[in-house]
């Protein structure tokens, strides 16, 4: 008799979700991510739920074991350098830097994990080839914040599920 492997069809709990990104939005000076453009016309705000939406959904859906509230924390928190990058002057780099002032700014205003922290610092692998994500949560954000990115500069940026 042959055997069939069950296939366990996982679910995003949405409610855990947005539970633990209210208790992240609603502190700190996360409602000023509402005044900076991230690409195209979203802004910083709208662009760090798409990532800690995406991330999630990933992660549950390929059923990796992962700290959830890690990474929905650091995939919320992973742009939060405070300031317009638009405005500032020419080659000042901010691709290469705006994960330290990221991870600095969250450590003032939140209490992280050490997974938090590390996908905050290695989101921007691999243009900061010396900050790997060696963490499976840092990978998962990596990622979808290259996916959101792409799709943001695109324009072909659909709702995310969770609004």
């Amino acid at each position: 008799m042959k055997r069939i492997k069950r296939k366990f069809i996982r679910i995003p709990d949405w409610e855990f979700f947005r539970g633990v990104a209210n208790d992240i939005i609603s502190r700190g000076r996360y409602y000023m991510l509402n005044g900076f453009i991230a690409h195209s016309n979203v802004s910083v705000y709208m662009h760090s739920l798409k990532v800690a939406a995406l991330s999630y959904y990933i992660a549950v859906k390929s059923g990796v074991k992962c700290d959830l509230k890690s990474l929905i924390t650091g995939a919320l928190l992973h742009d939060y350098y405070l300031y317009d990058w638009h405005d500032n002057k020419p080659f000042t780099f901010h691709g290469l830097k705006h994960h330290k002032i990221a991870l600095k700014n969250a450590l003032e205003d939140y209490e992280l994990t050490k997974t938090a922290q590390s996908i905050i610092y290695t989101h921007m692998f691999p243009l900061t080839f010396w900050t790997i994500p060696w963490r499976t949560e840092a990978r998962i954000v990596m990622r979808a914040d290259k996916i959101v990115s792409m799709r943001e500069t695109l324009k072909r940026d659909p709702q995310p599920k969770f609004a």
